[in-house]
Protein backbone atom coordinates (compact mmCIF):
# COMPACT_ATOMS: atom_id res chain seq x y z
CA UNK A 1 0.00 0.00 0.00
CA UNK A 2 3.05 2.37 0.78
CA UNK A 3 4.26 1.86 -2.22
CA UNK A 4 1.05 2.47 -4.05
CA UNK A 5 0.87 5.78 -2.20
CA UNK A 6 4.31 6.92 -3.72
CA UNK A 7 2.93 5.89 -7.16
CA UNK A 8 -0.37 7.67 -6.93
CA UNK A 9 1.42 10.96 -5.47
CA UNK A 10 4.07 11.40 -8.19
CA UNK A 11 1.89 13.26 -11.23
CA UNK A 12 -0.18 15.06 -8.62
CA UNK A 13 0.56 18.72 -8.07
CA UNK A 14 -1.76 20.61 -6.63
CA UNK A 15 -2.29 23.31 -3.91
CA UNK A 16 -4.55 24.17 -1.48
CA UNK A 17 -6.81 28.15 -1.67
CA UNK A 18 -8.61 29.47 0.42
CA UNK A 19 -12.32 29.94 0.10
CA UNK A 20 -11.61 33.43 -0.85
CA UNK A 21 -9.26 31.47 -3.75
CA UNK A 22 -12.31 29.98 -4.68
CA UNK A 23 -14.39 32.62 -5.03
CA UNK A 24 -11.56 33.61 -7.99
CA UNK A 25 -11.97 30.47 -9.23
CA UNK A 26 -15.78 31.26 -10.29
CA UNK A 27 -15.78 34.01 -13.46
CA UNK A 28 -18.55 36.51 -14.26
CA UNK A 29 -18.58 38.04 -17.81
CA UNK A 30 -16.91 41.29 -16.69
CA UNK A 31 -14.09 38.96 -14.98
CA UNK A 32 -13.24 37.48 -18.58
CA UNK A 33 -12.85 40.59 -20.00
CA UNK A 34 -10.35 41.38 -17.45
CA UNK A 35 -12.10 42.89 -14.53
CA UNK A 36 -10.44 42.86 -11.26
CA UNK A 37 -11.80 40.09 -8.89
CA UNK A 38 -12.90 40.31 -5.13
CA UNK A 39 -9.77 40.55 -3.13
CA UNK A 40 -9.90 43.93 -0.71
CA UNK A 41 -10.07 46.90 -1.71
CA UNK A 42 -6.33 48.13 0.11
CA UNK A 43 -4.96 45.45 -1.52
CA UNK A 44 -5.18 46.67 -5.40
CA UNK A 45 -1.71 45.09 -5.87
CA UNK A 46 -2.94 41.44 -4.86
CA UNK A 47 -6.00 41.25 -7.06
CA UNK A 48 -6.27 38.48 -9.26
CA UNK A 49 -7.92 39.35 -12.47
CA UNK A 50 -8.89 36.92 -15.10
CA UNK A 51 -8.30 36.91 -18.88
CA UNK A 52 -8.41 35.16 -21.97
CA UNK A 53 -5.53 35.07 -24.89
CA UNK A 54 -5.84 33.59 -28.26
CA UNK A 55 -2.61 32.20 -28.73
CA UNK A 56 -1.22 29.66 -31.08
CA UNK A 57 -4.28 28.53 -32.37
CA UNK A 58 -5.84 28.19 -29.24
CA UNK A 59 -8.24 30.39 -26.51
CA UNK A 60 -5.89 29.88 -23.28
CA UNK A 61 -6.92 31.58 -19.94
CA UNK A 62 -4.69 32.87 -17.65
CA UNK A 63 -4.79 35.10 -13.83
CA UNK A 64 -2.72 37.63 -13.27
CA UNK A 65 -1.71 39.53 -9.82
CA UNK A 66 0.35 42.59 -9.04
CA UNK A 67 2.86 44.80 -11.54
CA UNK A 68 6.37 44.90 -11.70
CA UNK A 69 8.93 41.69 -13.20
CA UNK A 70 7.17 39.34 -14.56
CA UNK A 71 7.40 35.67 -12.95
CA UNK A 72 5.39 32.91 -15.04
CA UNK A 73 3.92 29.73 -13.13
CA UNK A 74 2.69 26.46 -15.01
CA UNK A 75 0.77 24.76 -13.03
CA UNK A 76 0.45 20.51 -12.77
CA UNK A 77 -1.92 17.75 -13.50
CA UNK A 78 -4.62 17.26 -12.42
CA UNK A 79 -4.60 21.11 -11.52
CA UNK A 80 -5.01 24.58 -12.64
CA UNK A 81 -3.89 28.27 -12.10
CA UNK A 82 -5.21 27.78 -8.71
CA UNK A 83 -2.40 25.28 -7.63
CA UNK A 84 0.13 28.91 -7.38
CA UNK A 85 -2.94 30.88 -6.11
CA UNK A 86 -0.87 31.60 -2.56
CA UNK A 87 2.45 32.31 -4.33
CA UNK A 88 1.15 34.62 -6.37
CA UNK A 89 -0.51 36.80 -3.61
CA UNK A 90 2.74 36.82 -2.39
CA UNK A 91 4.95 37.64 -5.07
CA UNK A 92 2.96 40.15 -5.68
CA UNK A 93 3.19 41.68 -2.46
CA UNK A 94 6.89 41.76 -3.06
CA UNK A 95 6.64 43.23 -6.18
CA UNK A 96 6.40 41.04 -9.36
CA UNK A 97 3.94 40.90 -11.66
CA UNK A 98 2.36 36.94 -11.34
CA UNK A 99 1.01 35.25 -14.14
CA UNK A 100 -0.44 31.90 -14.38
CA UNK A 101 -1.78 30.04 -16.87
CA UNK A 102 -4.08 27.25 -17.35
CA UNK A 103 -2.27 24.83 -19.92
CA UNK A 104 -3.75 23.44 -23.04
CA UNK A 105 -6.78 21.10 -22.39
CA UNK A 106 -6.83 22.11 -18.71
CA UNK A 107 -9.09 24.42 -16.46
CA UNK A 108 -10.50 27.05 -18.65
CA UNK A 109 -8.05 27.03 -21.81
CA UNK A 110 -9.43 25.11 -25.00
CA UNK A 111 -9.92 21.73 -24.97
CA UNK A 112 -7.89 20.98 -28.07
CA UNK A 113 -7.76 17.19 -29.88
CA UNK A 114 -4.01 17.34 -30.21
CA UNK A 115 -0.77 19.88 -30.15
CA UNK A 116 0.08 18.91 -26.57
CA UNK A 117 3.53 18.15 -27.56
CA UNK A 118 5.29 20.15 -24.83
CA UNK A 119 7.39 22.03 -27.64
CA UNK A 120 3.86 23.34 -28.88
CA UNK A 121 2.61 23.77 -25.33
CA UNK A 122 5.34 25.97 -24.56
CA UNK A 123 4.80 28.16 -27.56
CA UNK A 124 1.46 28.46 -26.51
CA UNK A 125 3.01 30.02 -23.28
CA UNK A 126 5.86 31.51 -25.00
CA UNK A 127 3.17 33.45 -27.28
CA UNK A 128 0.87 35.19 -24.46
CA UNK A 129 4.43 36.61 -22.97
CA UNK A 130 4.98 37.95 -26.08
CA UNK A 131 1.28 39.40 -26.09
CA UNK A 132 1.60 40.79 -22.80
CA UNK A 133 4.43 42.63 -23.86
CA UNK A 134 7.26 41.36 -21.29
CA UNK A 135 10.87 40.90 -23.21
CA UNK A 136 12.65 39.03 -20.05
CA UNK A 137 10.26 36.42 -17.38
CA UNK A 138 10.98 34.64 -14.35
CA UNK A 139 10.01 31.28 -15.57
CA UNK A 140 8.54 28.19 -12.67
CA UNK A 141 6.90 25.08 -13.77
CA UNK A 142 6.56 21.98 -11.46
CA UNK A 143 5.32 18.30 -12.62
CA UNK A 144 4.20 18.81 -16.24
CA UNK A 145 4.88 22.40 -15.94
CA UNK A 146 7.95 21.42 -15.88
CA UNK A 147 8.20 19.64 -18.80
CA UNK A 148 6.54 22.36 -20.31
CA UNK A 149 9.42 25.18 -19.29
CA UNK A 150 12.66 22.85 -20.12
CA UNK A 151 11.65 23.52 -24.11
CA UNK A 152 10.98 26.91 -23.45
CA UNK A 153 14.02 27.32 -22.04
CA UNK A 154 15.76 25.40 -24.99
CA UNK A 155 14.38 27.54 -27.26
CA UNK A 156 14.02 30.66 -25.71
CA UNK A 157 17.33 31.38 -23.29
CA UNK A 158 18.11 34.76 -24.06
CA UNK A 159 14.10 35.84 -22.74
CA UNK A 160 14.70 34.13 -19.43
CA UNK A 161 16.25 35.61 -16.37
CA UNK A 162 16.09 32.50 -14.23
CA UNK A 163 14.80 29.51 -14.86
CA UNK A 164 12.82 27.48 -11.73
CA UNK A 165 12.08 23.13 -12.13
CA UNK A 166 10.87 21.30 -9.47
CA UNK A 167 8.56 17.42 -8.70
CA UNK A 168 9.47 16.13 -12.23
CA UNK A 169 12.11 14.69 -14.50
CA UNK A 170 12.52 15.88 -17.90
CA UNK A 171 11.67 13.57 -20.85
CA UNK A 172 14.48 12.07 -22.86
CA UNK A 173 16.76 12.72 -19.05
CA UNK A 174 15.22 10.42 -16.99
CA UNK A 175 11.72 10.32 -16.53
CA UNK A 176 11.67 7.23 -19.01
CA UNK A 177 12.94 5.09 -16.89
CA UNK A 178 10.87 6.98 -13.77
CA UNK A 179 8.03 5.75 -15.89
CA UNK A 180 8.05 2.22 -15.87
CA UNK A 181 6.56 0.17 -13.65
CA UNK A 182 8.39 -3.00 -14.88
CA UNK A 183 12.08 -1.89 -13.12
CA UNK A 184 9.76 -0.05 -9.88
CA UNK A 185 8.59 2.85 -11.80
CA UNK A 186 5.51 4.97 -11.85
CA UNK A 187 2.53 2.99 -13.03
CA UNK A 188 -0.10 6.11 -13.74
CA UNK A 189 2.30 7.52 -16.73
CA UNK A 190 1.09 4.34 -18.93
CA UNK A 191 -2.62 4.73 -17.72
CA UNK A 192 -2.76 8.19 -18.78
CA UNK A 193 -0.88 7.90 -21.56
CA UNK A 194 -3.91 6.23 -23.11
CA UNK A 195 -5.42 9.07 -23.32
CA UNK A 196 -9.04 7.88 -24.43
CA UNK A 197 -8.88 4.92 -22.70
CA UNK A 198 -7.95 6.41 -19.90
CA UNK A 199 -10.47 9.29 -20.16
CA UNK A 200 -13.75 6.60 -20.83
CA UNK A 201 -13.06 4.80 -17.77
CA UNK A 202 -12.50 7.71 -15.54
CA UNK A 203 -15.46 9.22 -16.82
CA UNK A 204 -18.46 9.77 -14.07
CA UNK A 205 -15.90 8.69 -11.44
CA UNK A 206 -13.80 11.16 -11.68
CA UNK A 207 -14.32 12.35 -7.72
CA UNK A 208 -13.29 8.15 -7.05
CA UNK A 209 -10.19 8.71 -9.26
CA UNK A 210 -9.06 12.06 -7.76
CA UNK A 211 -10.31 12.76 -4.36
CA UNK A 212 -7.65 10.18 -2.88
CA UNK A 213 -5.00 11.60 -5.05
CA UNK A 214 -5.11 14.80 -3.95
CA UNK A 215 -4.83 14.09 -0.17
CA UNK A 216 -2.01 11.79 -0.91
CA UNK A 217 -0.37 13.88 -2.52
CA UNK A 218 0.25 16.23 0.52
CA UNK A 219 1.26 14.26 3.57
CA UNK A 220 0.61 16.61 5.59
CA UNK A 221 -2.72 17.69 5.02
CA UNK A 222 -2.51 21.27 3.87
CA UNK A 223 -5.30 20.63 0.93
CA UNK A 224 -8.36 21.76 1.74
CA UNK A 225 -11.40 19.52 0.76
CA UNK A 226 -13.13 22.58 -0.67
CA UNK A 227 -10.20 22.83 -2.50
CA UNK A 228 -10.69 19.40 -3.76
CA UNK A 229 -14.37 19.88 -4.47
CA UNK A 230 -13.16 22.65 -7.09
CA UNK A 231 -10.36 21.12 -8.66
CA UNK A 232 -13.01 17.97 -9.24
CA UNK A 233 -15.41 20.34 -10.64
CA UNK A 234 -13.05 21.49 -13.15
CA UNK A 235 -12.11 17.84 -14.15
CA UNK A 236 -15.99 16.77 -14.60
CA UNK A 237 -16.26 19.45 -17.19
CA UNK A 238 -16.66 17.30 -20.73
CA UNK A 239 -13.59 16.55 -22.14
CA UNK A 240 -11.46 17.84 -19.13
CA UNK A 241 -9.99 14.66 -18.12
CA UNK A 242 -9.08 13.71 -21.18
CA UNK A 243 -7.42 17.21 -22.02
CA UNK A 244 -5.44 16.51 -19.12
CA UNK A 245 -4.23 12.90 -19.88
CA UNK A 246 -3.52 13.98 -23.10
CA UNK A 247 -0.56 15.32 -21.95
CA UNK A 248 0.78 12.37 -20.94
CA UNK A 249 0.34 10.99 -24.14
CA UNK A 250 3.03 12.94 -25.43
CA UNK A 251 5.19 12.30 -23.24
CA UNK A 252 7.75 9.57 -24.96
CA UNK A 253 7.58 11.85 -28.11
CA UNK A 254 8.78 14.72 -26.07
CA UNK A 255 11.72 13.19 -24.91
CA UNK A 256 12.86 12.21 -28.64
CA UNK A 257 12.37 15.75 -29.21
CA UNK A 258 14.14 16.90 -26.26
CA UNK A 259 17.18 14.82 -26.76
CA UNK A 260 17.08 16.18 -30.45
CA UNK A 261 17.07 19.91 -29.59
CA UNK A 262 19.60 19.28 -26.77
CA UNK A 263 22.60 21.51 -28.40
CA UNK A 264 24.64 21.85 -25.03
CA UNK A 265 23.62 22.23 -21.31
CA UNK A 266 21.28 25.73 -20.58
CA UNK A 267 23.10 28.68 -19.28
CA UNK A 268 20.63 30.86 -17.81
CA UNK A 269 20.82 30.76 -13.83
CA UNK A 270 18.41 27.31 -12.68
CA UNK A 271 16.90 27.07 -9.32
CA UNK A 272 16.11 23.24 -8.90
CA UNK A 273 13.19 22.72 -6.00
CA UNK A 274 11.74 19.43 -4.56
CA UNK A 275 9.27 19.12 -1.78
CA UNK A 276 10.99 17.34 1.55
CA UNK A 277 8.24 14.39 1.04
CA UNK A 278 7.87 14.84 -2.65
CA UNK A 279 9.57 12.69 -5.28
CA UNK A 280 12.96 12.06 -4.78
CA UNK A 281 14.86 15.12 -5.02
CA UNK A 282 18.14 13.36 -5.59
CA UNK A 283 16.47 12.64 -9.21
CA UNK A 284 14.73 15.47 -9.97
CA UNK A 285 18.59 17.19 -9.03
CA UNK A 286 20.31 15.10 -11.17
CA UNK A 287 18.28 15.50 -14.31
CA UNK A 288 18.20 19.18 -14.22
CA UNK A 289 22.06 19.31 -13.60
CA UNK A 290 21.87 17.24 -16.69
CA UNK A 291 20.55 20.03 -18.61
CA UNK A 292 21.89 23.11 -17.20
CA UNK A 293 25.20 24.38 -15.80
CA UNK A 294 24.34 26.59 -13.18
CA UNK A 295 22.13 24.94 -10.74
CA UNK A 296 21.13 26.01 -7.58
CA UNK A 297 18.91 23.00 -5.62
CA UNK A 298 16.63 23.61 -2.34
CA UNK A 299 14.24 20.86 -0.93
CA UNK A 300 10.92 23.02 0.63
CA UNK A 301 10.69 21.56 4.59
CA UNK A 302 7.18 19.66 5.79
CA UNK A 303 6.42 19.82 1.45
CA UNK A 304 4.96 17.03 -0.38
CA UNK A 305 4.23 17.05 -4.14
CA UNK A 306 2.25 20.30 -3.76
CA UNK A 307 5.12 22.91 -3.16
CA UNK A 308 2.79 25.96 -3.17
CA UNK A 309 0.27 24.95 -1.15
CA UNK A 310 1.96 22.90 1.65
CA UNK A 311 4.26 25.60 2.48
CA UNK A 312 3.73 28.78 0.11
CA UNK A 313 5.78 31.40 2.47
CA UNK A 314 9.23 29.19 2.33
CA UNK A 315 8.76 28.76 -1.33
CA UNK A 316 7.99 31.56 -2.40
CA UNK A 317 10.74 32.97 -0.15
CA UNK A 318 13.14 31.16 -1.89
CA UNK A 319 12.43 31.92 -5.36
CA UNK A 320 12.88 35.89 -4.53
CA UNK A 321 16.19 34.86 -2.85
CA UNK A 322 17.06 33.20 -5.83
CA UNK A 323 15.53 35.85 -8.41
CA UNK A 324 17.62 38.40 -6.21
CA UNK A 325 20.47 36.44 -6.58
CA UNK A 326 21.09 34.46 -3.12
Amino acid sequence: MKYIILLLGMVLSITTTTAQALKTSTRSKEQDKGVALTASKSAPDTLMVHHFANVNNIKLHYVTCGSGPAVVLLHGWPFTWIEWQQVMVLLAKSGYTAIAPDLRGMGDSEITEGGYDKVNVAEDIHQLVQQLGFKTIRLVGTDIGMMVAYPYAVAHQNEIEQLVLGESLIPGFGLEELMNPATGGYWHFGFHAQAGLAAMLTEGKEAAYLNPMYKLMSPGGHISQATITEYIRQYSKPGAMKGGFMQYAAILGDGKTNRANFKGKLTIPVLAINGEKGIPYKQTFECIKAVAYTVTTAVVPDSGHALGEDNPEWFTNRLIGFFNGK
